[in-house]
């Protein structure tokens, strides 16, 4: 059994390692979340695509960092992606009418689903592809974006 003293020195120790423990650094982290709205249809799902670079955007899935899809319901849908590290950020969605996880196109390149990109910058013939530096925005806190959904290229 421990005396009175060595019971005291121990919990006197004990409470100044606590105070002198160092902190964790966790990273902060936001949530990103995407409203998709101007869906034409009721079928198939939406699937959105986080980028964190250029490389790969907004086609493959090569700086992707979170993705997911949503069953449509309605002319809109709501993502919500937890635990993003404050940086720069682009998102990418394909509404995916026959569940292949694609954007489909004809033989001449131009999208036959609806497609938007965060920021919804003009997509046309002569502008072809967004960059990721035309779509990409800040993310330091909780942030919420709204993409429109084109089913045809801008004029």
């Amino acid at each position: 059994m421990l005396k009175s003293s060595q019971f005291r020195f121990f919990l006197i120790s004990s409470l100044v390692n606590l105070n002198f423990a160092i902190p964790v650094n966790a990273q902060p982290t936001a949530k990103l979340t995407v409203v998709v709205k101007g869906i034409h249809h009721q079928k198939g799902q939406v699937c959105l695509r986080v980028y964190s670079g250029e490389e790969g955007f907004p086609f493959s899935d090569t700086s992707e960092v979170q993705s997911g899809c949503v069953k449509i319901t309605g002319s809109s849908i709501t993502k919500n992606f937890q635990g993003l590290k404050p940086g720069t950020y682009a998102v990418a969605v394909v509404d995916d009418q026959n569940g292949d996880y694609k954007l489909n196109s004809n033989f001449l390149g131009i999208p036959q689903e609806g497609f938007g990109v965060s920021k919804n910058p003009t997509i046309s013939a002569r502008t072809g592809a967004p960059k990721f530096q035309q779509a990409s925005f800040p993310l330091k806190k909780d942030t919420k974006i709204n993409i429109v959904i084109k089913y045809s290229l801008d004029p």
